[in-house]
């Protein structure tokens, strides 16, 4: 009993972790349903934010009963005249009861348009979300100042802050004899990187207090974690933030390139990886393996290399400034573009065969990884809830009868003859649609069950 507390602890953990962010993300999805149907002139009897037994509910002054449900796994809004939560159809005893103005109120007697943007509503409420938090961020992280300066040293083995090593607020104007190109210039500063020499300390040329001179510091990128991939081999070993990796297999090295380049020539060997964490006095030792990983390429697609699954930064954190709301806002919208379009891509290509089919998870695997982004501080979280919003509002969207997607198609061919799908064709694609989603459901799960 006693070992398997911790076990049991880190699972209560995952869960609560999965349960705020679906929680966080259904109701706004369903918040959009309701709200724009509203507007639009629909009556929405029930908002629902999980199913089952009803935990809490209360009325509200329009008549719609606000309820938290015992199973937190979802949600939904009931319209006036709806047969089940899922608006597949009318519930004829109701609607025979009612008079011509009260049908307006349903979603079977509004206009096209009302029953069109109270359909779509859901997912671009998703879309809002995922602007608004990834905008939020970047407005309370900042964006990296020009000209580029020292903002906080990272903790890294043997170094000290000393009058002639590297401090913070020193303006970085060349390493290594290799002038600093402007931020903006992509191509300099990949040449930049390229060129600094390989070396574990570095001549720095810094503007200090209105005077230009040369201090020590460490190579700028070493191999430090700053984030780990959730369900990944560094992540399931223990590794952490702000951990050193010093040596592979018995190797030293002092920058990221050299750990990077060992992992990929492993050809899934395992690695003896000695570490250094800051406040423990000795060097822990590490064993992992590599795993194939499909990641997006720069040029577009996918490839497979060899990942443990951490990411890497410079030896310090480059200073900030305030962002702008709008240079925010814009770049929210360009984080969920981001998303999407790699989201579509990796669908095609494991449709296509590219790819492994092992890259979809399930609900276990979301949990997992909604677990492990709360892990690793609410920057992370709020990231991982962004993200996985952007999904939700995508998936949603898809022409599949049962989402909102296919709900959609079903009015754009009202729009288009003039009349709706008649009550067996709706019955018969929405059976096929529920088989479509259960089927990709058990995928997903089996892959979270038998995938590596």
């Amino acid at each position: 009993m006693t070992s398997f507390l911790p076990e049991f602890g880190n699972m209560l953990y995952v869960v609560i972790a999965f349960v705020v962010a679906l929680s966080i993300i259904v109701a706004i999805h369903e918040y959009g349903h309701y709200i724009i149907g509203r507007i639009s002139g629909i009556k929405a009897e029930v908002f629902s934010l999980g199913f089952g037994p009803v935990l809490f509910s209360r009325v509200d002054r329009h008549g719609t009963r606000w309820q938290v449900a015992a199973l937190p796994f979802g949600g939904y809004v009931k319209f006036l005249g709806d047969g089940d939560a899922a608006s597949a159809g009318p519930d004829e005893e109701v609607i025979s009861t009612l008079s011509e103005d009260e049908r307006r109120h349903t979603m079977l007697g509004a206009p096209l348009w009302a029953r069109a943007a109270t359909v779509a509503a859901g997912p671009v409420f998703n879309f809002f979300l995922s602007i608004l938090l990834f905008a939020g961020l970047l407005f309370a992280r900042g964006e990296v100042a020009e000209p580029l300066a020292v903002g906080q040293m990272r903790p890294l083995p043997a170094v000290e802050a000393t009058e002639e090593g590297l401090q913070r607020g020193d303006q970085i104007l060349a390493i290594g004899g290799v002038t600093l190109p402007a931020l903006d210039d992509a191509e300099g500063m990949a040449a930049f990187s390229d060129g600094l020499p390989m070396a574990a300390t570095l001549t720095y040329r810094v503007m200090r207090d209105g005077t230009a001179r040369e201090v020590t510091g460490p190579y700028p990128y070493p191999p430090i974690v700053t984030q780990l991939a959730p369900n990944s081999a560094a992540y399931d070993i223990g590794l952490k933030q702000g951990d050193v990796i010093t040596a592979i297999d018995g190797t030293p090295i002092f920058a990221f390139e050299q750990l990077k380049e060992q992992v990929e020539s492993s050809n899934g060997a395992p690695l003896l990886l000695n570490v250094w964490r800051e406040g423990v006095e000795t060097p822990m030792d590490f064993v992992l393996t590599p795993r194939r990983v499909d990641e997006p390429a720069p040029e577009g697609g996918f490839r497979t290399e060899w990942r443990i699954g951490i990411a890497g930064g410079m030896a310090f954190e480059l200073a900030t400034e305030r962002a702008g709301l709008f240079t925010s806002l814009w770049g929210g919208v360009q984080q969920t573009w981001s998303v999407i379009g790699s989201s579509l891509s990796g669908l095609w290509h494991m449709i296509t065969g590219a790819i492994s089919s092992c890259n979809m998870s399930g609900p276990i695997g979301i949990a997992k990884t909604s677990g492990a982004m709360a892990s690793q501080g609410l920057v992370s979280f709020v990231w991982f809830v962004a993200a996985l919003s952007t999904g939700v509002g995508l998936l949603n969207l898809f022409p599949v009868p049962v989402l909102d997607g296919g709900h959609l198609v079903f009015h754009a061919y009202e729009a288009v003859t003039g009349k709706p799908p008649s009550d067996r064709a709706l019955r018969v694609l929405m059976a096929a649609g529920l088989t479509i989603v259960l089927s990709v459901m058990l995928f997903a799960l089996s892959n979270d069950v038998f995938c590596p």
